[in-house]
């Protein structure tokens, strides 16, 4: 009490009395003290809030009137507790400025809150008075954690849980929902891209009846002309074959008219001379066809006939005989080309030779 300062700064070193020298030793250099301890939130919540504060002691002489920080006799300790307080200090104010801010913050505001909490209560202890009048500078606050209790925690954990479980559940259905509007979006597009497959076959379809229906007119068109064409054709082939009868009949009547009066021309003239006229021209084969055909009609008359193979056409190396007996008119009955058609043929086949016709008597 009542002694002086001999000497006083930063880093010193000396000798001293001891008997009548007292040494205080204020720390300058900051100073990490961590803190944990229990607030209540706005809805009566026990949270624990667990940070640290770093300080430094600016003002010595400010502190060291305040706080007894004088060494010991021996100098290897203070000779009061008065050191050991000033954290709790700090760590007191701390837990004043922390509790006023979570008075208005519900439990799952603060559990989040503890950055912005960490800044107020800072910036809180920078403008302290008791900081101020012990010398004391804040250099940095940091809140760790801000947790509630166990069974709040559990509590909060499963809210969190069944969140994040809704949450889930409504991504699902969400994704489902997504699936379903881009299925139902690809069946729009499918259906749309159907009905205008569709609509184009029903253009083509339609352009292709109308094709259809112009060729078919045309050819409606073509047959009416060629049935126009036939029917005055066949008009004029009708008019062609009446002209033909006409003619035709015109003819006929000329030839008739021109037969009749050469009939008439010719039916004074005795038959021999008519038969002459026609046999003029004939070939041989016909004359003699027509001497044979004479014989024969006189052949009641004949009763012996010889005729050479070579009048007949045949070879000189064959002969033939043929014998032919004619009965005469008073053993056949009837008249003499009914007893030429009677008459009885025979034929004999020898050496070459002559016909024979020879009469019964003969």
């Amino acid at each position: 009490m009542g002694g002086k300062i001999q000497r006083e700064g930063t880093g010193l070193s000396c000798f001293y009395y001891a008997p009548t020298t007292t040494l205080v030793a204020v720390p300058v250099g900051t100073t990490d003290q961590p803190f944990i301890f229990e607030e209540v939130s706005s809805d009566f919540q026990e949270l624990t809030i667990q940070g640290q504060v770093t300080y430094q002691i600016t003002e010595p002489k400010n502190i060291s009137a305040l706080l007894d920080f004088s060494l010991n006799k021996a100098g290897d300790g203070y000779a009061s507790d008065d050191p050991e307080k000033l954290p709790q200090r700090v760590i007191n104010i701390v837990k004043v400025l922390t509790r006023k801010e979570l008075k208005s913050l519900r439990l799952h505001d603060a559990v989040r809150s503890s950055e912005a909490i960490s800044e107020t209560v800072s910036a809180g202890m920078q403008g302290n008075a008791e900081l101020q009048s012990l010398g004391v500078k804040v250099v940095g606050l940091s809140i760790l954690a801000i947790k509630p209790n166990l069974e709040t925690a559990k509590a909060l954990e499963a809210e969190t849980k069944e969140e994040l479980l809704r949450k889930s559940d409504e991504a699902i259905y969400a994704r489902r929902n997504a699936a379903v509007e881009q299925e139902r979006a690809i069946r729009e597009n499918e259906l749309n891209t159907e009905i205008a497959v569709e609509q184009k076959k029903r253009q083509i379809r339609e352009t292709q009846m109308d094709a259809e229906r112009a060729v078919q007119e045309k050819q409606f068109e073509i047959r009416e002309a060629e049935m126009a064409s036939k029917i005055k054709l066949e008009e004029q082939n009708k008019e062609l074959v009446v002209l033909t009868a006409e003619n035709a009949k015109s003819e006929a009547d000329v030839k008739a008219y021109s037969v009749g009066e050469l009939l008439k021309a010719v039916a004074s003239v005795d038959p021999k001379v008519l038969q002459a006229i026609a046999s003029s021209g004939m070939s041989p084969d016909q004359l003699i066809s027509q001497a044979f055909q004479d014989l024969a009609g006189n052949a009641t008359k004949i009763g012996e006939l010889n005729i050479s193979p070579r009048v007949a056409g045949q070879p000189d190396e064959e002969e033939v005989t043929f014998r032919e007996t004619f009965e005469r008119k008073k053993d056949c009955p009837g008249d003499a080309e009914d007893a030429r058609r009677r008459s009885c043929r025979s034929f004999q086949h020898g050496k070459p030779g002559p016909f024979l016709y020879r009469t019964p008597g003969r």
